[in-house]
């Protein structure tokens, strides 16, 4: 058996405002079958003894807040999990950090892996909009990373997939080679700050909406962990209702 104690750490991008949720607050503060949203996944790694440490990289307008409630426990104490709030006390002083996020979700997770200061040799990026994420998951990554390389977790496609432009179908995709990315999405630490600085010298012509998508850039190989369907993404008021089912 693999000793994986420490081995990793842990990036949630927490910087997203949610626009599609609609609403006064970002989606990952929403109240969640009684607790804010990004408390699930939060919860999930700290409690891992495979997690070193963990950086959330939030709003900068929302900083104070997240400060105020993580570290004041105003909220965390106020609902059951599956830590008590001693334990969880305990592990938020001794293991996690809150960051500002940059302008783009890659630049907030940029941000998270610069704040890293534990010696953890890898990185598990993780949306926090993603509340039902498994340990079974995280620790499938893990291993992947350690014995193979860079990775994200992902579920294969269900759907006729089809390519279209300007309202008209051009071609249907096999499906059957079709993966919908989810997250966590890992590397080692040294990787995405090497790859962070060539960015830096030279940026990139287009936007990157996962660390997925910057390794294949530089031709890094990147393989699939299978996910499910519970690891979905919380994006839509639609989403909110279902997920507050599986909250309960």
């Amino acid at each position: 058996m693999l000793d994986f104690k420490g081995k990793f750490a842990a990036v949630l991008p927490a910087g997203g405002l949610g626009k599609r949720m609609g609403g006064n607050i970002p989606k990952q503060l929403m109240v969640l079958g009684g607790k804010p949203v990004y408390r699930y996944s939060l919860e999930t790694f700290l409690s891992m003894e495979e997690i070193a440490e963990v950086v959330m990289a939030v709003p900068a307008d929302w900083k104070d807040h997240f400060e105020k409630e993580i570290f004041g426990q105003t909220a965390l104490r106020q609902a059951q999990g599956p830590l008590s709030p001693s334990e969880l006390d305990s592990l938020i002083t001794n293991k996690l950090k809150i960051v500002v996020g940059g302008a783009e979700r890659w630049q907030s997770v940029e941000n998270g892996v610069n704040a890293l200061t534990s010696g953890a040799e890898y990185v598990l990026v993780h949306d926090v909009a993603r509340p039902f994420i498994s340990k079974e998951i995280i620790l499938d990554v893990c291993k992947t990373l350690v014995e193979k390389g860079s990775c994200l977790v992902a579920k294969p496609a269900v759907d006729t997939i089809k390519i279209a432009k300007d309202g008209c179908v051009q071609q249907t995709i096999d499906r059957n080679t079709v993966w919908m990315a989810q997250t966590p999405q890992a590397a080692s630490i040294a990787l995405l700050k090497k790859l962070y600085g060539r960015i830096a010298a030279e940026p990139l012509n287009f936007t990157p909406t996962d660390e997925a998508s910057i390794l294949e850039y530089f031709g890094e190989h990147v393989y699939i962990v299978k996910g499910n369907n519970l690891n979905d993404k919380l994006t839509t008021p639609e989403d909110f209702v279902i997920f507050a089912n599986r909250a309960h």
